[in-house]
Order: structure tokens, then C-alpha cells, then sequence
């Protein structure tokens, strides 16, 4: 990938929430993932684990955790992104268990949209769902946290991009001032 196509996709990447009723083949689903994995963690420890299902009644059920959002429910196939807040810990204590194992997912899931986008899929990150249960919909061991959902498939829709903040308004040179400090 050039620098330019890399830059084209993730300016052309859309949140996609209407799928066409295509299944989408495994090989494609496990190439994605392959791909995904190339996203960057805390030491490289990868403290993540990825729930792949395209069973009809896995996906009801991931739905009806996610509050019954149709994104999710009308996706050939549904990504559930677990973090591993243990295996961060083992490296960098505490703040490895309560934030790096979180962005390491972050960046995972972020890179899944990506590498969806790049192969022309789409999907969306699902981030508003039953922590409990999404947990008991995919068996999750104890201390295995779910932190988004990603339905995926063949868009069938083309949405406008969004707007985005100017860097104006949100980068600071060096540190706050007086006046971002008091907000």
C-alpha cells in the first residue's frame, strides 16, 4: 500500500450499519483478522482475544446484548473484541490493567475497520452494549472484559462523511493554557 492509498482509505472509511444479505467466506474473515493483528499493543503483548461468529442465533444474541442496535442483528458475520487485562498487568501492573490493555483494543478494533475498509467490507464499532451480557453470550472467562463489537459486511450504503473538528480546535501547542485548564 502507498502512502497515498493508505491516507485515501482512512479518510474514505465510514461507520457502515447497513449490510447487503451476502455471507461473507471464512478465508476472507480469517485474512482480515490475520491483517488486523498487525495492530500495535503496550510490549507487544497482545492482551486481546477475537470472538468470530457468523452463526444467525450467535449474532441474535450479541444484538440483543447491544441493545437490539440492527447493525449489529443484519451482519453476516460479528467481531467481539475482548481484552486480556491480566496479561497487560503481568507487565506493567496496575496501569497496564486499567488502560493499556484498553487502548491495545482500541487500536485493534480500529484496525479491524480499517483492514474491513481496505478489503471492501464495511462495519462499524459497536461500543453500546451489556457488558454482562455480551460477557455471558460468548462465555467469556472471569477477568475477559468485551469492548466492541464490529459487525461486518458488504455495505449497502454509501454514507457522506461526517464532520471533523479543525486542528484548530483541538490541538495545543506544548501545554494548556490558563484558559483549557480552567474548563
Amino acid at each position: 500500500m502507498t502512502e497515498g492509498n493508505c491516507i485515501d482509505q482512512i479518510a474514505n472509511r465510514r461507520s457502515i450499519r447497513k449490510f447487503k444479505d451476502e455471507k461473507i467466506p471464512d478465508d476472507v474473515i480469517d485474512e482480515l483478522i490475520r491483517t488486523g493483528l498487525w495492530a500495535p499493543s503496550a510490549g507487544n503483548l497482545q492482551p486481546w482475544r477475537i470472538v468470530k461468529t457468523t452463526s444467525e442465533d450467535q449474532i441474535k444474541t450479541l444484538a440483543d446484548a447491544a441493545y437490539g442496535q440492527s447493525v449489529v442483528k443484519t451482519a453476516p458475520a460479528v467481531l467481539v473484541i475482548v481484552a486480556v487485562p491480566s496479561e497487560s498487568a503481568e507487565k506493567y501492573g496496575q496501569r497496564g490493567r486499567s488502560l493499556y490493555a484498553y487502548q491495545d483494543t482500541a487500536a485493534l478494533t480500529y484496525t479491524l475497520l480499517l483492514t474491513a475498509h481496505a478489503m471492501g467490507y464495511g462495519g462499524c464499532w459497536v461500543g453500546a452494549f451489556d457488558d454482562e451480557a455480551a460477557a455471558n453470550a460468548i462465555s467469556a472467562p472471569d477477568g475477559f472484559k468485551p469492548v466492541s463489537m464490529i459487525p461486518i459486511g458488504v455495505p449497502d450504503e454509501s454514507p457522506s462523511p461526517r464532520p471533523r473538528k479543525a486542528p484548530s480546535e483541538v490541538v495545543v501547542e506544548d501545554r494548556f493554557g490558563e484558559i483549557e485548564s480552567a474548563i
